[in-house]
């Protein structure tokens, strides 16, 4: 998989990717601009110019969030739901990588932050780690975390690697998932970053574990607006995208399932301080996550990324949308 070095390299990656594409998302780029992540910030961000400044009102909880449109709006989609059930919730939105957050959670002054199950793990709960599916990856995060912390269920929506195709593409080979590309890969040249020809989770792996060997290989950015630009002009075929990147929905592209789970789980979950966990939190934060798809995920990124709808507005919709409104 591609390791995310702030929060999530496909989401940090995305944030650059959506903004490229609209006025002119991730490992490699840990953080989204400050402009990024505030074109659609919530009103009810904290004000500070330091997002972990302030004290916290006695009684409440501290939905963080990093710095990356996605992250930001799932945390307000998180403070909404709590509200709703009558929880009393300050957002500190845009904190910032991973680096940054994640001692915060652990020692209590952020509550809950929105993470991703994998990338949690790899990068800062058990780096070694070689759990791939979404049970094996949150049962090493309930083997490994700190006394302090605990994830809540994971969500269906995943912001992940994928092997993506154009609508065109998919309806002339037949193409679903990655398994599908085994008579057509020799016809196809697949593109994705540099790195990505020689890591497990990339060229290698799709030979290893789908047995797939493509036609050539063409390096680009990472999910950006090189590889987009190929894809959709034809000068590839295939190429590494994450999955909640918006132009999947304004390019009509296809994001091919991955059977054999050669990209490791990045589910949505909630990171919670345990001390201040209560059953109205769990409940309500598992209501919400059960109805969290990548689909709704990528729509919601869309909205905030492309629309440039602010954060609150998108996440009240969505909830409404699925009857927690």
């Amino acid at each position: 998989m591609t390791i995310k070095i702030s929060a999530k390299s496909g989401i940090a990656a995305l944030a650059v990717v959506g903004i490229a594409a609209v006025t002119a998302c991730s490992s490699s780029s840990s953080s989204s601009t400050s402009t990024a992540a505030s074109a659609g910030s919530s009103t009810s961000a904290s004000s500070s110019a330091n997002p972990l400044g302030g004290s916290t009102p006695s009684g409440s909880v501290v939905i963080g969030s990093a710095n990356f449109p996605e992250n930001e709006v799932l945390a307000e989609v998180y403070a909404l739901a709590l509200k709703k059930a009558g929880v009393k919730v300050t957002t500190k939105l845009n904190i910032g990588a991973r680096e940054v957050y994640y001692p915060q959670v652990e020692k209590g002054a952020i509550t809950i932050i929105p993470e991703y199950n994998g990338t949690l793990l790899t990068v800062e709960v058990a780096k070694t780690s070689t759990a791939k599916s979404t049970a094996d990856v949150d049962a090493a995060l309930a083997a490994k975390l700190p006394p302090a912390l605990t994830v809540l269920n994971p969500a269906p929506a995943q912001d992940s690697d994928s092997i993506t195709v154009t609508q065109a593409t998919a309806a002339r080979y037949h193409l679903k998932s990655i398994a599908d590309l085994g008579p057509a890969a020799s016809q196809l040249v697949l593109g994705g970053p540099p790195e990505f020809k020689t890591r497990t989770d990339g060229v290698v792996g799709l030979k290893s574990v789908y047995g797939l060997t493509f036609k050539g290989f063409d390096p680009l950015d990472e999910s950006g607006p090189i590889t987009l630009a190929a894809l959709t002009s034809g000068k590839v075929q295939a190429a590494d995208v994450f999955t909640t990147t918006p132009q999947i929905i304004s390019d009509k592209l296809v994001s091919l399932t991955d059977p054999k789970n050669l990209f490791a789980a990045q589910n949505v979950i909630p990171l919670v301080y345990k001390p201040a966990l209560t059953p109205t939190i769990s409940s309500t934060l598992n209501a919400v996550d059960a109805k969290l798809t990548t689909s709704a995920l990528l729509a919601l990124d869309a909205k905030v990324i492309v629309d440039k709808e602010g954060y609150t507005t998108a996440a009240q919709q969505w909830l409404q949308s699925v009857g927690l409104g």
